[in-house]
């Protein structure tokens, strides 16, 4: 079976951009602060969120997140992928209760103020959480599984 020329041009456009993106590298996202949160400030603690590194897609449209760094206090340092490329205006991982959450926010492309709020899943390898669609008001779950 052939897939569609259209689905072809999207996956390569994305290949591509995470190619380009990897080895430029953007400018590091700034800290999302989280009240009530501590960030990694143990060595145990930043070694934990090292396994965040990598792509995450979120299987019901392709919409990837790519984790290319994590500094010790927890600011990522990430890229969103539509699969247009669009830098995070903030992006923070923090532990709570043992817990790795992670925040992220978008303010370019139709996306101003969109934030997705996730829990890793380390016995799934998978981020759950919410997207809320700021334009639209809308919240949504979803779920990203390492690429």
């Amino acid at each position: 079976m052939t897939r569609p020329a259209n689905s072809v041009l999207r996956r390569r456009s994305l290949v591509a951009a995470l190619a380009a993106w990897f080895t430029i590298g953007p400018a590091r996202a700034q800290r999302l602060p989280q009240p009530g949160t501590r960030t990694a400030s143990s060595p145990a603690a930043a070694a934990s969120l090292e396994t965040l590194k990598g792509a995450w897609m979120r299987p019901d449209g392709g919409y990837v997140i790519v984790i290319r760094d994590v500094a010790p206090e927890g600011a990522l340092e990430a890229m969103y992928f539509n699969p247009n490329p669009l830098p995070f205006a903030k992006a923070q991982a923090s532990l709570v209760a043992g817990a790795i959450r992670l925040a992220f926010e978008l303010r370019a492309g139709g996306y101003n103020g969109s934030t997705y709020l996730f829990t890793d899943a380390p016995t799934t390898d998978r981020l759950t959480g919410t997207y809320y669609q700021a334009v639209a008001k809308q919240t949504f779950t979803v779920t990203f599984a390492r690429k």
